[in-house]
């Protein structure tokens, strides 16, 4: 244990972020110095652990990261010995430490009766600390296989599993149809939540140890399931789940409604200097945001920052409590209602309302949507009567999530099967029903959060790696899956 008394003693405490008028005019991460947080307060924040005899966070966490193991280190300010801990368990601690939903802090102990350790600024410093000082290098492995691995996608659950088989010796290519590495870490987050130098650097690591990554390569059309199969000894399949959820009522061919996955990533080649101007833009716009998700939050500070008019962001559902109810105790992940950094920035929340039709003016365009108020009877969304109203929109974007992988091509032709949910079915080891063909990340679970794509590609990795040698030497994460696998 860290700080015997520290749980007791210290309350908990984050960065202060940047004021709202101030981080508008940028696409900077919204904390203020959180250097000088780290090197000040971090380590008693780190002692508020009580490095519990069964440590719940590990639960919490798909990774089955060491979190009392580097909290203790931090307060030690043993830092350096804390990014091997950290490292031992996630590729990635600087993605899942800005856009993680931390489901850790939810399973924190100490948040049975007080706030639970920031766990997540913790892992986040640890990683920024071991930049800054050089501990991050490439790690090359000791021998090499001869085998030839194709990863296709290139999110954070093919990253991981990229990195993994190259350390283990294989001769690994990642192929993303983009024209740059990193799936929606690179254009479906925002900078403001996690800007592109700490994905840019850590590709750089990448490529040291050996990856080689092939953009703007159509999987399927450029390079077909067949070449695939007589090039490569086995394919890891990380395309994600891409395939968004439409919203098909009267005017949806309207312009100005899009997809939050056409809006947000020409905003962020905006913002990253690879765009001079973007084709969807909020300026001057009322604009309505349809999903409460992160997603949607995500479209939220983007407009912000483009200068919407006014922007609303509509869910279905109704407002969640600001505690826990009973059916929801701890240590389960609390379904409370929960505000953004973007959300501090502006915008109005309405729940319960169900869009009705969007309405265009004469020339097709946009001008405005029908809502009505809804009401959940027997498990069913009714409208409520006299409920029905217009707000002005001259762009929406949907942002409901995502159904599934896309069927295309390269599925189709390689034969893999899909389950009920129409995801890409596999085994234990993460194989599919194709021989020497794997999944990775929400191809094979559907839409899911950060640790989760991370924790699914350090498992396939190892599934494929004993599939190519017979060897069982990778780690394979502590809560592999929190569902069956066909």
């Amino acid at each position: 244990m860290a700080d015997a008394k520290g749980f007791m003693t210290t309350e908990r405490e984050v960065p202060k972020t940047r004021p709202v008028p101030l981080r508008l005019k940028d696409w900077r991460e919204v904390y203020e110095d959180p250097a000088e947080f780290a090197q000040g307060k971090l380590p008693k924040q780190a002692g508020r652990c009580m490095d519990c005899g069964i440590p719940f966070c590990h639960e919490g966490c798909p990774l089955g990261n060491l979190i009392p193991d580097w909290n203790t280190l931090v307060w030690r300010d043993d830092w350096q010995d804390a990014i091997e801990r950290l490292h031992a368990t996630n590729n990635f601690p600087e993605f899942t430490g800005t856009l993680c939903p931390a489901p850790c802090e939810s399973a924190c102990v100490l948040g049975i009766n007080d706030d639970p350790v920031t766990i997540k600024r913790v892992e986040i410093s640890i990683i920024d600390r071991a930049w800054d000082e050089g501990w991050v290098k490439p790690v090359l492995p000791e021998t090499k296989t001869g085998k030839k691995v194709a990863v296709v996608g290139s999110g954070p659950a093919g990253l991981a599993a990229a990195q993994q088989l190259t350390r283990a010796g294989h001769d690994v290519v990642v192929f993303e149809r983009a024209d740059k590495i990193g799936g929606l870490l690179r254009y479906g987050i925002p900078e403001f939540k996690m800007e592109k130098f700490r994905l840019d650097r850590r590709l750089d690591q990448m490529r040291a140890e050996g990856t080689e990554f092939r953009t703007s390569v159509n999987v399927g059309v450029d390079v077909t399931a067949a070449q695939l199969r007589e090039s490569y000894d086995a394919v890891v399949l990380s395309g994600g789940a891409t395939q968004w959820r439409d919203l098909p009522i009267p005017g949806r061919e309207a312009e100005g409604v899009y997809q939050a996955m056409e809006y947000l990533p020409p905003a962020n080649k905006v913002a990253s200097g690879d765009l001079a101007d973007t084709p969807i833009s909020a300026k001057d716009k009322d604009v309505v945001i349809i999903g409460g998700g992160d997603t949607g939050a995500d479209c939220l500070g983007t407009a912000h920052r483009q200068g919407a008019r006014s922007v609303t962001q509509l869910e279905i559902m109704p407002k969640p409590p600001e505690s826990r109810g009973e059916a929801n105790p701890w240590p389960t992940y609390p379904m409370i209602y929960r505000t953004s950094s973007a959300h501090e920035e502006g915008g109005e929340r309405v729940f319960s309302v169900n869009t009705q039709e969007f309405l265009a003016d004469d020339e097709g365009k946009l001008r405005a949507i029908r809502l009505v108020d809804v009401e959940r009877v027997d498990g069913r969304f009714e409208p409520v009567a006299g409920t029905e109203r217009e707000i002005p929109a001259q762009l929406v974007t949907l942002a409901m999530g995502f159904v599934g992988p896309e069927k295309g091509a390269l599925l189709e032709d390689l034969g893999v099967g899909y389950d009920e949910r129409g995801n890409v079915v596999r085994s234990q080891d993460y194989q599919t029903n194709v021989d020497g063909v794997f999944s990775a990340g929400d191809i094979g679970r559907g839409q899911s959060l950060i640790v989760w794509a991370i924790a699914e590609g350090r498992a396939a990795a190892a599934g494929v790696d004993a599939y190519l040698t017979g060897r069982d030497v990778l780690p394979r994460p502590v809560n592999p899956t929190d569902r069956p696998i066909a």
